[in-house]
């Protein structure tokens, strides 16, 4: 009798290769989350291979998963760049994110695990705006609706918000004045919390749900005012 897994011997070096490429997007994708890649920016093979010192067949199947996650964009002799989003795309993504960061908050109880994240996030954007860091209070913030769907306990949940999150990084920084963006939602953050850590689900989800509504309608107006000027004749 044939034994079945020898005949996936042949494939190891394509297991490697893609796990490596697994991590190295991940690395990407952190990056991309922490704002240090902004939309449009073309991603240079030639360096990203010499600083991660991996191969070029690497770093294109990275490419490859963060295209398909919508956070790459390859054009034909122009390489690849950091995508641009649309209206459509902010407007889709925060109908992701009411779904399912309300429906984790909602069903939360007293006590439970995973709160110290959320705490930490808090205090972690506070310091930043305190030092006047705005794009490092812009990661806290991210940060902190990734604890918030971890109270989920679920790894899909938390594999799609790390998507859903690295996607907004590039809607945000549409936002010129990123600390008058920022700044009110520290106090917000902060407040809803306090209904987490009080175990109150439904007075999280009602703070969360009119926050969620409110940076939405912020980020629909800027992209808006943005398509218009880019169609105003030179």
């Amino acid at each position: 009798m044939t034994d079945a897994t020898s005949d996936l011997r042949d494939d190891r070096v394509l297991l490697e290769r893609t796990s490596t490429a697994e991590r190295v997007a991940d690395i990407l994708r952190t990056r991309i989350i922490e704002g240090y890649f902004r939309p449009g920016n073309r991603l240079s093979e030639e360096t990203i291979v010499g600083d991660l010192e991996i191969s070029r067949n690497t770093l294109r199947e990275a490419f490859r998963l963060l295209s398909h996650e919508r956070l790459l964009r390859h054009e034909l002799h122009r390489g690849v760049s950091v995508r641009k989003l649309s209206v459509a795309d902010v407007i889709d993504l925060y109908r992701v994110r009411k779904a399912v960061e309300c429906a984790t908050v909602r069903a939360l109880v007293a006590g439970q695990p995973g709160i110290p994240a959320i705490e930490a996030a808090v205090v972690d954007g506070e310091r930043a705006a305190d030092a006047g860091d705005w794009q490092q209070v812009g990661t806290a913030n991210l940060r902190y609706h990734q604890a918030v769907v971890a109270l989920a306990d679920s790894p899909r949940l938390d594999e799609l918000m790390r998507g859903v999150l690295a996607e907004l990084r590039l809607v945000f920084h549409v936002m010129s004045d990123t600390r008058r963006f920022y700044e009110p939602y520290l106090a917000r953050n902060r407040q809803i919390l306090g209904r987490i850590q009080a175990g109150d689900g439904e007075g999280a989800d009602r703070l969360l749900a009119v926050y969620l509504d409110d940076a939405e309608r912020q980020l629909v107006e800027a992209y808006t005012e943005e398509s218009r000027k880019d169609a105003e004749p030179r």
